[in-house]
């Protein structure tokens, strides 16, 4: 479950990997150096590397500043749009303008459009539910798997996904109870946080969808032995038009692409307690 990847953990749950677990292979945490939540810090870069950072985003300000002060030219047209009168293309992350979901709040997003658009859109949705801390919770769990998996996969994947998240050895190998839940004044983190998203396949119903995302897991608290830490994944979707919407009917997963991290300093379990309780989540739409 762990994207941390638990010793003695079931096999493939990760904020990624939400969703199969069924396995029992070994997996390992690893864990920052010195306390996690006692402001260490990570090894200083090189002084030659921060100067082409600082150099770097200097070259950004200038740039921005010079941007936001230019005047309208004879190159724009009166309404702010090329010469030539075409539309600029839309960056390939700009909002489309398109309300492809519908949901309640608390509730799955639902509804989506019957296109590759709406696919993308289901699986960077269903991503965020899958990896969830809700799917520690019975109820929650299978509300979650009987609205993204296709019918004739949710029984079965609900079987293998009780039985590994009842795992009273997995359960503590990442800090929590036998019911699933964080020890007293712990805060139990897993939210998945999509970056991105592609389709790699497409037919009139059916679908393949990649998600890259971010994945903050662990437990947030001075006691914590398991420090909210995080990870990056990229999952592929397989997903199939049924009854007016796209579901998944299986996935795969692996690991990055991973980002060089930066030298900041890690916030203290208060700050990130805090933020995990105040923050809240998005309904993702392409």
């Amino acid at each position: 479950m762990s994207w941390h990847d638990v010793e003695g953990g079931v096999h493939g749950m990760s904020p990624g990997d939400e969703h199969g677990y069924g396995g029992t292979g070994h997996t390992r945490t690893r864990l920052p150096e010195g306390d996690p939540y006692g402001g260490a810090r990570r090894t200083a870069r090189s002084s030659s590397r921060s100067l082409v950072t600082v150099v770097g985003v200097v070259v950004l300000l200038i740039a921005a500043i010079a941007f936001a002060n230019r005047g309208g030219d004879d190159s724009s047209s009166a309404d702010g749009g090329p010469a030539n009168g075409s539309k600029p293309q839309s960056a390939a992350t700009a909002a489309s303008g398109v309300r492809p979901v519908h949901a309640s709040p608390g509730a799955i997003p639902t509804g989506f459009a019957h296109d590759q658009q709406g696919a993308q859109s289901a699986a960077a949705n269903y991503a965020v539910a899958l990896g969830s801390a809700e799917m520690f919770n019975a109820a929650r769990r299978h509300e979650i798997v009987s609205t993204v998996y296709a019918p004739d996969v949710a029984t079965a994947r609900q079987t293998d996904l009780d039985a590994a998240y009842s795992s009273e050895r997995f359960l503590a190998n990442i800090g929590l109870g036998k019911d699933g839940t964080a020890p007293a004044d712990q805060t139990f983190v897993s939210r998945v946080v999509p970056v991105g998203t592609k389709v790699t396949a497409s037919r009139a119903d059916s679908a393949t969808v990649e998600v890259w995302y971010t994945s903050l897991f662990g437990l947030s608290g001075e006691a914590s032995t398991n420090p909210v830490s995080e990870s990056w994944y990229t999952t592929t979707y397989q997903l199939r038009w049924v009854d007016s919407d796209w579901k998944v009917t299986d996935f795969r997963q692996k690991d990055g692409p991973v980002p060089v991290g930066r030298d900041q300093k890690a916030s203290t379990a208060d700050d990130m307690t805090k933020a995990v309780e105040e923050y809240g989540g998005f309904t993702y739409a392409r």
